[in-house]
């Protein structure tokens, strides 16, 4: 029996969790005269339910071994001999945590935004909305073009959460955002469309799906290129030392929901990329210039973090600062060790929680104080006892302290670095670390300790119970990760090995001298999902 895109979306798949957020968010385009409660608890509610909708598919369908196996169905969707496009999506262990962090993160994101955002709250959050479709739809995306235009469709609202409700220099910000990003995925679309043609001259059709294009073993000058063209675009997302200055802007002028959603998923589609696509596609390119990457990954570790220390801005030291995280990650997965990689996929979480949690923290601040400077600052810890504790505990967790989530991936890293064999840039990435215990605990140092400087820092109200709540989830997660992380790293165990595998063994066969089609490979990186799942062949 056919199965149509409406059954999808009317079914227990993953195509109803990754579309609900913005057919619900409709009805707010339509709400601009309704009071802004109203469109603020409807919106709420929304992203509640959707976090509910992942949820309850990730628990139905969680696999004895810990590894979560699910797939829709094909379906055919640009039929136009040669040329072949399927809408395909699936979830194993390596897209599942970025996917529940994406669903946790909207209900804290609309929630932290209550009283941030004063104007077109429907606007805003049915761009919050739309941006978590497409940031799920990239995640799950088994057909490069379809990931193609889900990474599209993430760049329109997050310009549009920039560019309207931003700080005074937010168009600036918005278009430097918007070039970027556009830049590096028109060279990855060069790339996709170059995968899709060289498939169908050994073939006669045109494919854009993941598992077909796993089958093409090319020369190595094809590989460089195509890596390239891949690499750049996933680069500028991370964003990688040199092409990341458009994120300070961005951070700094979005409103406090952007950055977080910004910081928290959507700087971790480039890493994911690279695991993804980058690696897999290309092996024996990605094997060349590893030592290219992981020493980019070393200067974005130690320049965020130096960077970050002269900031007098909290929220630009907090930016700088991803830079650096996300150069550990970047480390992690050029290591190529599977321990690694578990530390690199655990910290892309790591990194969203508590650095979301600090820009949180930073923007509760600025709406009581209008202000994000360290001098304006001082003793706050008196009259914002709660405030100061979360900070305190936010901080700590990001600089990377036993017991708490930071220090599980950071560790893994390092660790997974150095068996692999580069043992000098696990060595020197340990600088990161250290820096980032001083420029941290300098930002607690001038905001919350010592005497109070300003008069106006005596009566600044404490957290209040909107706030605590949009915060507690952040900091239990921190915590139990810290203590307990083997529940959040099994799940990534299988996935993570059967594709390490395959890479290896791709990059121990020479490359051909001219495109080949191999077998169909069975591994994680080409996924193979549990019996029962819908998975429609006669409908490519």
């Amino acid at each position: 029996m056919s199965t149509s895109f409406l059954d999808l979306l009317l079914g227990d798949t993953i195509t109803r969790f990754v579309f609900f957020p913005t057919v619900a968010g409709l009805p707010l385009l339509l709400m601009r005269r309704a009071p802004a409660a109203t469109v603020k608890i409807y919106a709420l509610v929304v992203s509640l339910v959707e976090l509910a909708l992942i949820g309850l598919f990730v628990v139905g369908r969680w696999g004895s071994t810990g590894a979560l196996l699910a797939r829709d169905a094909v379906l055919p969707w640009i039929d136009l001999a040669p040329l072949s496009v399927v809408y395909e999506v699936g979830l194993d262990g390596i897209s599942l945590p970025l996917v529940l962090l994406t669903g946790l993160l909207l209900p804290i994101v609309l929630l932290g935004s209550w009283n941030g955002i004063d104007k077109h709250w429907g606007g805003y959050a049915f761009s919050m909305l739309l941006l978590t479709t497409g940031i799920l739809g990239a995640l799950v995306a088994l057909d490069l073009f379809v990931f193609y235009v889900f990474w599209e469709v993430m760049l329109i609202p997050m310009y549009l959460i920039i560019g309207i409700w931003g700080a005074e220099r937010r168009i600036y910000a918005a278009v430097k955002f918007f070039l970027f990003t556009m830049a590096g995925s028109l060279l990855m679309l060069i790339g996709i469309l170059w995968l899709g043609w060289t498939y169908g001259r050994l073939t006669g059709v045109w494919s854009f799906r993941y598992e077909d294009l796993l089958r093409l073993e090319l020369p190595i000058d094809q590989q460089l290129w195509l890596f390239g063209a891949f690499a750049i675009a996933f680069a500028i997302k991370v964003p990688m030392f040199p092409v990341h200055t458009w994120l300070p802007d961005a951070h700094v002028e979005a409103p406090t929901g952007g950055s977080v959603i910004l910081a928290g998923i959507l700087l971790k589609l480039g890493t994911y990329g690279f695991l993804r696509f980058a690696l897999p596609l290309f092996p024996h390119a990605a094997d060349r210039l590893t030592p290219w990457l992981l020493a980019l990954a070393l200067v974005g570790i130690v320049y965020g973090a130096l960077v970050a220390w002269v900031q007098v801005d909290m929220k630009k030291l907090v930016a700088y600062s991803s830079i650096a995280h996300l150069g550990f990650v970047m480390l992690g997965i050029m290591a190529c060790d599977l321990v690694a990689w578990q530390g690199a996929l655990i910290q892309m979480v790591n990194h969203g929680l508590s650095t979301g949690a600090l820009f949180l923290l930073v923007g509760m601040l600025y709406e009581r104080r209008h202000t994000k400077k360290f001098e304006d600052f001082g003793g706050l810890a008196k009259p914002m006892p709660w405030f100061a504790t979360v900070l305190v505990f936010s901080t700590l967790a990001s600089v990377g302290l036993p017991a708490l989530n930071g220090f599980v991936g950071e560790f893994m890293i390092l660790v997974g670095t150095f068996k692999a064999g580069w043992r000098w840039f696990a060595a020197l990435s340990t600088v990161g670390v250290v820096l980032a215990a001083i420029y941290l605990l300098k930002m607690l140092q001038q905001t919350i300790w010592g005497p109070i400087t300003r008069e106006e820092n005596e009566s600044v109200p404490d957290l209040g119970l909107r706030e605590a709540l949009t915060l507690a989830p952040l900091c239990v997660l921190m915590l139990w990760i810290g203590v307990a992380p083997k529940p959040f790293l099994e799940p990534s165990r299988p996935a993570l090995a059967a594709l390490l595998e395959d890479y290896r063994s791709r990059c121990a066969e020479p490359a051909p001298d001219e495109p080949l089609l191999a077998p169909a490979r069975v591994s994680a990186g080409s996924p193979t999902f549990a019996a029962g799942v819908v998975d429609q062949e006669a409908g490519r």
